[in-house]
């Protein structure tokens, strides 16, 4: 067991070692790309009035980077920047992108996680209930609006609900994470503000990842409805209540952790286009607002950091589904012996 835990580690560190460096290289590498743009922009900002040593001088203070050391020189430098927190700084806002993304990545992991939390839960609680009500009105019914919750994209319902709660009624604010006229802090004002900011782009993640929880959970639990232990159940003189949790939903739930695990991985790609959407300052606003600048520091800051979230997600769900299903722990003990 302690190779297998061993050799999943290296795989995730060497992951995010691979997309560092590859980093590195879209940083200096590209012919007219970051390092290119950054002396333009610089030379335009100061006006053309410094040397060559002085731009060298900068380029070197935003990108961790002296452009004339050897290129194995400059690899080094960048990596100890990395591995010290330091990710350049930003040539749109000024600021160091470390700090940038600090600062929006609890915003984040705030709408993303209650999202997929509550996708999660009423996803498996409503499939729970279709599978031992299978055949009734409810449950076609029911599958019916989780096959068409599933086929909408979340970017195009959180358009929808833009437009409807925002644009149209001015129910919801149309962009911002909180309210600017409230104290940030534990007290309620600020609090029911966020949550009021917030409540379209967790709507989106919900509504459209409901279906897909539903009918994957559904699924599970009617296949296990129809296996043999459960008649033994039933003639040991088991509770209904006992066996729909501990056989039936328990087994049925343990291939979606899984794929949630991976989501809150994923949540941060995912969350590039919803906060465009909302103008919701999160990593993936701030990642498209790069593009659009062309600031590649701040874009490939937020791209490393999306990458380690989803190898953090893969790697956790990897590591933990076996404490969770036995027979999974049995599997990976003897594959490493």
């Amino acid at each position: 067991m302690a190779n297998y835990y061993l050799e999943r580690t290296a795989q995730a560190v060497f992951t995010i070692f691979t997309v560092a460096t590859l980093s590195f290289g879209m940083v200096r590498l590209l012919p007219g790309g970051p390092m290119d743009f950054l002396r333009a922009q610089l030379i335009q900002q100061q006006g053309g009035n410094f040397d060559q040593a002085q731009l060298n001088a900068l380029v070197e203070a935003y990108t961790n980077m002296q452009p004339n050391d050897p290129l194995l020189q400059q690899y080094i430098d960048y990596m100890i920047g990395l591995a010290t927190g330091d990710l350049g700084r930003s040539v749109w806002y000024g600021e160091p992108v470390s700090e940038i993304l600090a600062s929006a990545l609890p915003w984040t992991v705030f709408i993303m996680s209650i999202g997929l939390l509550l996708t999660f839960t009423l996803g498996v609680v409503l499939g729970a209930i279709m599978a031992y009500v299978e055949g009734s009105k409810f449950d076609v019914i029911a599958t019916l609006v989780s096959i068409f919750l599933s086929s909408i994209p979340y970017y195009v319902a959180a358009i929808m609900f833009l437009m409807i709660f925002s644009l149209w009624n001015q129910w919801f604010p149309t962009g911002g994470r909180m309210n600017p006229n409230t104290t940030p802090g534990i007290n309620l004002p600020f609090i029911i503000g966020v949550f009021y900011h917030a409540a379209l782009p967790i709507a989106s993640i919900v509504v459209t990842g409901l279906g897909m929880q539903a009918l994957s959970m559904r699924g599970n639990s009617v296949r296990i409805l129809g296996e043999d232990y459960l008649r033994v159940a039933h003639l040991r003189g088991l509770s209904s209540n006992r066996i729909a949790l501990r056989y039936v939903g328990r087994n049925a739930i343990l291939p979606m952790y899984t794929g949630l695990m991976i989501s809150i991985g994923f949540m941060f790609g995912g969350s590039v286009i919803l906060e465009e959407i909302f103008g919701y300052p999160g990593i993936g606003y701030y990642m498209l607002q790069a593009i659009s600048a062309r600031d590649y520091l701040m874009m490939m800051g937020a791209f490393l950091l999306i990458t380690i979230a989803v190898v953090l997600g893969i790697y956790i769900a990897d590591l933990t589904y076996g404490k969770i299903d036995p027979r999974a722990g049995e599997g990976a003990n003897r594959e490493s012996y």
